[in-house]
């Protein structure tokens, strides 16, 4: 009876165990979905039939990360380390949580215990240490890329997930080429693996390349028809293009992911895409009067972006205000802060505030495509509110952080140097723009016009060599073009030699150069035949020159 029992008891534990895992999977499943709150469900469900189930301990844990709830899962991960404090994946999970309070030695010695105690030989553990320190803003990307990478050499090496993991580490350290190549592994090892196909897609959005990027997300839903993220980054994209797909993808979104207050929020502001402002507002304001604190605070930012778009300036600055009021800081995207700073820009008295968030929006914004936009109309505000300098430090950050500055870039960072009086950096700029473009004027005009400025009074002959480098060029390239450039030229040599040398010699060779580009050039024959005058004698003998 014993033995039989027993056999019982085997045979319940040995087929419990695949159910159990089962369960976890499908949890993970959910993760995978970002459907976090169903993820959520499920490993609660199984903590609660099994509390010492460590898989789904720290998969419950990373859920309520993703649910921005950060108390929770420092709770749970303190809770079960007390019980099983030598579980690599729970060091793990624990590591990355203390990233997120900023407690990055504290998390390494977590990371690299859980390395000791796995022999590095454990997938799982390895992909939550690179996961912590991808996703953590405190996280070492470098660090990440390491571990993982190490992994993929592991016998029997099989997991798609650590590749999508070195992407996205790669992607923190904003390297597009090396992030696709990663995930294109991932796609090696499982070609159906959709969310490879969107993180691909991911990469080429922060690039602005459509003709990638929307491709790449309709082949992760073909690949995957219920994965929601694809159905989700098509709906926004089409937001303000397409009112119909952009509803279309929401709706196929909608039937596929969690209903939460998120979704809710989603689908109100469909009414502000489909210009529908009046509605967009009251369906907002009654979900505001509905849940009161616990309501999105993103509900204050459409009414103010709703407002804004009936010329109401008034009610969208005060709703913007309390969405900044109410807003946690690790809910504010780069868009907040430029709208705030465009809207406090129609109030006169508030251009420092208004170039203040500006910088916030800067400083934000990870994408390089997107930061350089905003720093564009960063400089374009800066320069329409009259702080020419602010506008040259602004270009100057963008010309560096470009991947490829054309030739208009270096022009407007040098004019807005010479606009805001910053002569010596302005003739520094433009010689560089010499140097990158030898065969166009504007570097040569500039830098004498530099020089020019920094010596007023022509006392110095700063800038005799480069007018008469200027000259030269601008006869060079083409004497018809250039024709203007060339005399301005030679007449401020003229000046330089008869007015402050005293050469007369000099001068009226620059005037017979002035009449070989410009023949018919009345002033240069006019101030010539006053050179040439035989000076009138004075009374004593002595001769007075005219030109002074």
């Amino acid at each position: 009876m014993k033995k039989y029992l027993s056999s019982l008891v085997f045979a319940a534990v040995t087929f419990a165990q695949p159910l159990l895992a089962q369960n976890v999977d499908q949890g993970k499943k959910f993760f995978y979905y970002e459907r976090y709150k169903s993820a959520r469900e499920t490993f609660e469900k199984i903590l609660a039939a099994n509390p010492n189930d460590i898989n789904a301990t720290y998969w419950l844990g990373q859920s309520l990360l993703e649910l921005k709830d950060t108390a929770a899962a420092k709770a749970l991960y303190q809770k079960a380390l007390a019980s099983n404090g030598n579980a690599p994946l729970l060091l793990a999970g624990m590591g990355g949580l203390e990233l997120t309070e900023g407690k990055k030695d504290e998390a390494r010695q977590r990371f690299e215990t859980a390395l000791s105690m796995s022999k590095s030989k454990d997938i799982a553990v390895i992909n939550a240490i690179g996961r912590a320190n991808t996703e953590a803003k405190n996280g070492d990307a470098g660090y990440a890329i390491e571990k993982l990478t190490a992994a993929t050499q592991i016998k029997g090496f099989n997991s798609p997930e650590t590749w999508i993991l070195i992407g996205d580490a790669y992607r923190k350290q904003v390297d597009g080429g090396a992030a696709v190549s990663s995930y294109q592994k991932a796609l090696a090892l499982d070609p159906n693996y959709a969310g490879a196909k969107q993180a691909i897609g991911k990469v080429y959005l922060t690039q602005r390349n459509a003709e990638i990027f929307v491709p790449a997300f309709e082949d992760a839903i073909k690949m995957d028809p219920n994965y929601g993220p694809a159905y989700f980054e098509l709906y926004y994209y089409y937001f303000n293009r397409d009112i119909n797909k952009a509803k279309d993808y929401f709706d196929k979104y909608a039937a596929v992911t969690d209903v939460t207050p998120a979704l809710d929020y989603e689908r109100s502001s469909l009414l502000f895409a489909a210009r529908r402002y009046d509605e967009a507002i009251s369906t907002a304001n009654s979900y505001i009067s509905k849940l009161g604190d616990q309501a999105d605070p993103r509900y204050y930012k459409l009414i103010a972006y709703s407002y804004n778009e009936k010329n109401d300036s008034i009610n969208a600055k005060k709703y913007l205000d309390d969405y900044f009021a109410k807003q946690k800081e690790d809910g504010f995207v780069p868009k907040d802060y430029e709208f705030r700073a465009t809207l406090l820009s129609k109030f006169p008295g508030n251009e420092a505030e208004a170039m203040a968030s500006f910088d916030k929006a800067i400083a934000l914004d990870t994408a390089q495509a997107s930061r350089m936009e905003l720093m564009s109309n960063a400089a374009a505000f800066a320069k329409k509110s009259g702080n020419r300098q602010l506008e040259a430090d602004i270009l100057g950050r963008l010309y560096t952080v470009k991947p490829n500055p054309s030739n208009v870039d270096l022009y407007n960072w040098g004019f807005a140097n010479y606009q805001a009086q910053r002569y010596p950096t302005a003739d520094s700029i433009f010689n560089v723009y010499i140097e990158k473009y030898p065969n166009e004027i504007f570097g040569y005009l500039w830098t004498a016009r530099a020089k020019q400025a920094q010596d007023t009074t022509m006392s110095q002959g700063l800038a005799v060599p480069a007018y008469e480098r200027l000259a030269t060029k601008a006869t060079e390239l083409d004497p018809v073009k250039y024709k203007q450039q060339a005399v301005t030229s030679y007449f401020y040599l003229v000046s330089y030699y008869n007015d402050i040398k005293k050469d007369k010699a000099t001068a009226t060779k620059y005037l017979d150069k002035v009449l070989e580009v410009d023949p018919g050039n009345a002033d240069a024959s006019r101030i010539k035949d006053i050179l040439n005058k035989p000076a009138k004698k004075s009374p004593a003998g002595g001769s007075k020159s005219p030109a002074k």
